[in-house]
C-alpha cells in the first residue's frame, strides 16, 4: 500500500543521486506547541545560518542563531515560509537545514504530475441508474470525461450484464436540467426497471493528505507509480545544476570539473526520457485492458 507520504520520500531518494549532496539534519529539543512561535532549539547549530529550515513540513525562516544557547530565532514572516502551513512540531521533529527540495515542493510536483498524465493515463469510475422506458437521456458524474462501457443487468437468475451498443455522451449538456452538466442517452432496448451500469474514464484526483493511498485517491493502477516517480523528478531537477549544489562540501573545485554547467538539464532530459517511456507503456496497458467499444449514436 503505497501513501503519498512514501512517494514523497521515494522522490527524494531517487534526486539524491543526482545532486550528490546529503541534507543536513538535527532535532528539535524542544516543542514548538504554537503556530506562531518565534524561537525554537535544537540539537545543533553547526550548520546553521540566517536562511531557511524545515521541520516536518513547515518552511521557516531564520532570522539569526544564537550559538550558545543552541536557539535560533525565527524571522516574523518567517512562519509557514513559502506558502507552507504554520504547525507545532514535536519534541525530537526532524529539522532539515536549508533543505534541497522542500517536501512541500516534492508534494507539488507529484500532485502536478497526476494531474497531467490526462489522457494518456486515467482513473476508472462507474455509477448506476435506474432505466425508464419514459426517459432517454441520464446524468452522468461532473468527473466523467469519456465512456468505456454501458451495460444492463437482465431479467432471471443468470446474473448477466448485457452490452447497450447504442447510446450518446454528452459532457455539454444543459446545466438547468442536468447539474452536472454531463450526461448520457440510451438508444437500444433495455427493459423498463432494470440497473444500467455507466463505466467511465476520468481524471486521475490529486492527493492531499501524507496517508492518502496512491491507488485509492488517484484512482490510477500502482504500476504507474514509477511514472508519477519520473515525472515528478524531472519538474524538480529540471531547476537545479548540480555543479553549484556541491558547495557545501570540501570537494566543491574538484566536483564542478567531474559536473560542468548545464548538468542539471541533461539529468532533467535524461529523466524526462525515462518518463514519457514509462508513460507511453502505461498508456498502451490502459487501452488493451480497457478497449474501446464500438457503439452507435443517432
Amino acid at each position: 500500500m503505497t501513501t503519498f507520504n512514501d512517494m514523497v520520500d521515494e522522490v527524494l531518494l531517487n534526486l539524491a543521486g543526482y545532486t550528490m549532496r546529503q541534507d543536513r539534519l538535527t532535532y528539535l529539543t524542544a516543542a514548538l506547541t504554537s503556530t506562531s512561535a518565534v524561537s525554537a532549539t535544537i540539537a545543533s547549530v553547526d550548520n546553521v545560518a540566517r536562511g531557511l529550515i524545515e521541520i516536518d513540513e513547515e518552511l521557516l525562516f531564520i532570522d539569526s542563531v544564537n550559538r550558545p544557547a543552541s536557539s535560533l530565532v525565527i524571522a516574523p514572516f518567517g512562519r509557514g515560509y513559502q506558502g507552507t502551513t504554520p504547525a507545532t512540531h514535536a519534541l525530537n521533529a526532524k529539522v532539515t537545514i536549508a533543505p534541497t527540495f522542500p517536501r512541500v515542493a516534492v508534494k507539488r510536483a507529484i500532485n502536478d504530475t497526476v494531474k497531467a498524465v490526462y489522457p494518456q493515463l486515467w482513473g476508472i469510475g462507474s455509477t448506476t441508474f435506474t432505466f425508464s422506458p419514459a426517459q432517454s437521456t441520464y446524468a452522468l458524474p461532473a468527473e466523467a470525461e469519456g465512456i468505456i462501457a454501458v451495460s444492463f443487468s437482465t431479467t432471471g437468475p443468470t446474473k448477466e450484464w448485457l452490452p447497450i451498443k447504442a447510446w450518446r455522451h454528452d459532457p455539454m449538456a444543459n446545466t438547468g436540467s442536468f447539474t452536472s452538466g454531463n450526461t448520457i442517452s440510451l438508444y437500444s432496448g433495455v427493459e423498463p426497471g432494470r440497473t444500467v451500469q455507466v463505466t467511465y474514464s476520468k481524471e486521475a484526483t490529486a492527493m492531499s493528505n501524507n496517508s492518502d493511498v496512491f491507488t485509492t485517491v488517484t484512482g490510477l493502477p500502482l504500476s504507474t507509480k514509477d511514472v508519477i516517480i519520473y515525472g515528478a523528478a524531472y519538474r524538480l531537477i529540471s531547476f537545479i545544476d548540480p555543479s553549484r549544489l556541491t558547495y557545501t562540501s570540501a570537494e566543491a573545485d574538484e566536483a564542478d570539473r567531474t559536473k560542468p554547467i548545464g548538468s542539471g538539464s541533461n539529468a532533467a532530459r535524461f529523466i524526462f526520457s525515462l518518463y514519457q517511456q514509462r508513460l507511453q507503456e502505461e498508456a498502451g496497458r490502459l487501452l488493451g485492458k480497457y478497449p474501446v467499444r464500438i457503439h452507435y449514436t443517432r
